[in-house]
């Protein structure tokens, strides 16, 4: 039976910067979270964007694992809540049109970003804006080629008619209708549906509006993978952000879940940007190799 590393730390030792971000890059985000391998060599990048009301440094155990693995991890703080969608997705091209230039004087002297190889990713409201800018939403076009996206968990916002700050409305709810052009692929979880206890009555990832959702919009290659036991925030450092007490959690030790979710996007990100994808077939073949139950995983190649 094929098995894989990915669910563990890495061989590269990672370390961070926070790179600031010139206000005629982005008025949005002020401080770009970087993290990074230390040793010498040349590494794809991955784009992180993060959930609402979150710190991208929320997020810091996931993006050190990534990094592990020999991925440059750059995640935008989102530090001013714009009400304009258009404005909002606009501003996250722009900041990912400056990375090239923007990452490498933060590097240590050896380590080089290899934009050949650039991947988007996002959590929750961020992972909807991530879909959203790989779609070219408001008429954006990256001048990076994108290599493939994964959306952890991603929500789409409720459709309140005249209302922009529920926006971008991408979903079609037609099968099949996201026409990237490269490989999707969507990490949910089994909990992010419920709502956490009868005071609490509405869930943190909705039916309709989640994770399944967006899978089926996917056209192939795509991959999906449910972390059955575990919630929409418990992937995050500590209680989950400021929007933790908020959501159903599991039960589970929430470092399987960071160690799960980040192996995914490894697996997934090894595939498709780098060309080797024996660990996301070991994940597809054998889901229990994973540290958590992931149910369903559906991998469709074509």
């Amino acid at each position: 039976m094929a098995s894989t590393n990915v669910f563990e730390e890495g061989d590269l030792v990672p370390n961070n910067h926070h790179v600031p971000i010139s206000s005629s890059v982005s008025k949005l985000a002020s401080l770009l979270y970087l993290v990074f391998p230390t040793e010498k060599g040349t590494y794809p990048v991955l784009f992180f964007n993060h959930g609402f009301m979150c710190r991208c440094d929320n997020y810091s155990q996931i993006l050190y694992h990534i990094a592990s693995h020999g991925f440059i991890v750059a995640a935008p703080q989102k530090s001013k809540i714009v009400l304009s969608p258009t404005k909002t997705i606009k501003e996250l091209a722009n900041i990912a049109d400056w990375l090239p230039t923007g990452i490498p004087p933060k590097l240590p002297d050896n380590v080089y970003a290899d934009f050949t190889k650039f991947g988007l990713a996002g959590h929750s409201k961020g992972g909807n804006e991530t879909f959203a800018l790989a779609l070219g939403y408001g008429g954006v076009t990256l001048k990076l080629k994108i290599s493939a996206l994964i959306g952890i968990d991603p929500v789409a916002p409720p459709n309140f008619p005249l209302i922009k700050s529920t926006e971008p409305q991408i979903l079609t709810y037609a099968p099949r209708s996201f026409d990237f052009g490269f490989p999707a692929g969507v990490i949910g979880t089994g909990l992010g549906s419920e709502s956490k206890n009868c005071m609490i009555r509405i869930p943190c990832a909705p039916d309709g509006r989640n994770h399944e959702t967006f899978f089926k919009e996917c056209r192939p290659p795509c991959c999906y993978f449910v972390a059955k036991d575990y919630g929409h925030m418990d992937m995050l450092d500590g209680g989950g952000g400021p929007l933790g007490c908020m959501c159903k959690s599991g039960t589970g030790p929430k470092s399987l879940m960071r160690k799960g979710t980040a192996g995914i996007v490894v697996a997934f990100m090894k595939a498709y940007l780098e060309g080797h994808d024996f660990d996301l077939i070991a994940i597809v073949n054998d889901p229990n190799i994973a540290p958590i139950t992931l149910d369903p995983v559906v991998y469709t190649p074509h």
